[in-house]
Order: C-alpha cells, then sequence, then structure tokens
C-alpha cells in the first residue's frame, strides 16, 4: 500500500495529502500524533522548509505545542522514510522538501529559499547524460540538480513586511 501512494504521489507531481500522510505512518508503524499531523500541514503549505519555519507556521496556527528539536526529529523521521528530501543550504541549515518526484531547484542563496523547477525534459537530460558517465572510484547514487542564483533585484522589505 505505501509503495502505491508514493507513487501516486510521484507519478502526479505532488506531495502526499493527509489521508495519504496518514495511511503512510500506518503503514510504517507510527503513531498519527497532533505533531505529526501538525509537521506535515505545515510542509504542505511550506513546500521547502526548515525546522523553525515549520515551527513557526504551527505556532501560527496553534494545532500543536512543539519545539524546534521535535519538529526536527520529526522531519528527519519522515525524510528517513522518504516521505520528504533533504536540502541542505549554503548557510549550512538543513531544508525539507515535502515534493519527492522528479524535479530540479533553484536555490536563491541570497534569502536561502528554494524554488521547485518541474522540468521533466531537464531532468531527463542530466541524467541520460550523467548515466553515460563514470566517476573513477564512486557509484552515482541519486542525481540532484540545484540551480544557485540571487535576486535580479533587492527585496522591498518594508513592502513585504505590510504585506
Amino acid at each position: 500500500m505505501l509503495k502505491q501512494i508514493i507513487m501516486a504521489s510521484k507519478k502526479d507531481n505532488t506531495a502526499p495529502n493527509m489521508e495519504q500522510f496518514k495511511e503512510i505512518l500506518k503503514d510504517k508503524k507510527l503513531k498519527a500524533t497532533n505533531q505529526r499531523l501538525a509537521v506535515h500541514e505545515a510542509m504542505l503549505s511550506l513546500g521547502h522548509a526548515s525546522a523553525d519555519m515549520v515551527v513557526e507556521a504551527i505556532n501560527a496556527t496553534g494545532s500543536a505545542k512543539v519545539t524546534v528539536a521535535s519538529v526536527y526529529n520529526i522531519l528527519s523521521n519522515l525524510a528517513d522514510i522518504k516521505v520528504y528530501h533533504r536540502r541542505l543550504s549554503s548557510n549550512n541549515k538543513m531544508y525539507f522538501d515535502v515534493n519527492t518526484f522528479k524535479h530540479a531547484h533553484l536555490y536563491d542563496s541570497v534569502n536561502n529559499e528554494y524554488k521547485d523547477v518541474v522540468d521533466a525534459e531537464l531532468v531527463k537530460l542530466v541524467e541520460s547524460y550523467l548515466k553515460e558517465r563514470k566517476f573513477r572510484g564512486y557509484k552515482v547514487d541519486a542525481i540532484d540538480i540545484q540551480i544557485v542564483c540571487h535576486p535580479r533585484r533587492k527585496r522591498n522589505t518594508k513592502a513585504s513586511a505590510e504585506a
């Protein structure tokens, strides 16, 4: 059942919804605690987030009582069972990605933000090229496309704060 849920999510380019998430937890013999459900709900709205971002989102809704440490542990455990992917930013902060299907990322190195680039042609092109390459002494485990960029213009922080 778990494999079917994960494959359906990857095929549809969507993260597992709350019902699918509960099924994944059940299949992995994990309880659907308020904290786990709140973390997944926050991740669905954030997409890419660090533990402190998830805590902030959960605290804004009041859906559960959590700490940064407990949220980080939940995110890490869920990444271990392939519900999320890990992304390490250039400021050495761990981010988690709710979308586990094949896609590339734009990484804003100024604001430390990730954006999905859903481009099957790009992914296929890079994967097919790299599959033919040999790296002496190494076996390729995965191919992760990350395009590092920065905004062309500075953000108007005053306008952002008022919005």
